[in-house]
């Protein structure tokens, strides 16, 4: 079996051991000029395109999640439009609450379902209380190992539910 592949698009979140671990191949899309140096991570590959167009063209299976960490709406939502058409077992944005009810709302005016919706993960990752890049990157990881193995991890999805965990 393939390992999955992950197509997050570029954000220092990532630059994090434990997120590039061999959990998966991941793929960084950013097709910005200001980041076309430094991008030097080990098991990583730097994709120049725009992600919408990368995302069409890698075309997602049950095996690929796709994780939108830019926080900007020219290049996070044509991906995850696409993401949201096509089978990928994960599909996810980072960025606050509110920030993600905006974007489902702008998903929406594209003509994405409420049913394709209902998959998108954000904010992304398992609410674990962190707050550091690391930690957030830990958060992303559990979430897709989980789902990966379709473990049920409902209470620490909810960030409300998971902050009463954590107390």
């Amino acid at each position: 079996m393939r390992a999955p592949h992950t197509i997050p698009e570029r954000s220092p979140d990532l630059r994090s051991p434990p997120c590039t671990a061999s959990i998966a191949k991941f793929s960084i899309c950013d097709p910005r000029e200001a980041y076309r140096d430094g991008w030097h991570t080990p098991g990583t590959t730097l994709v120049r395109t725009m992600p919408g167009d990368t995302v069409v063209g890698m075309r997602p299976d049950a095996r690929m999640a796709v994780v939108a960490l830019t926080h900007d709406p020219k290049l996070d939502d044509l991906a995850l439009v696409e993401a949201l058409m096509s089978p990928a077992f994960y599909v996810g944005a980072i960025g606050s609450r509110r920030n993600n009810e905006k974007r489902r709302e702008r998903l929406a005016l594209f003509g994405v379902t409420p049913e394709a919706l209902a998959r998108l993960r954000g904010p992304v990752g398992l609410y674990l209380g962190g707050r550091t890049r690391p930690e957030i990157a830990v958060s992303i990881a559990a979430d897709l190992t989980a789902r990966r193995h379709r473990l049920p991890v409902t209470s620490l999805i909810d960030v409300e539910a998971g902050k009463t965990l954590v107390g």
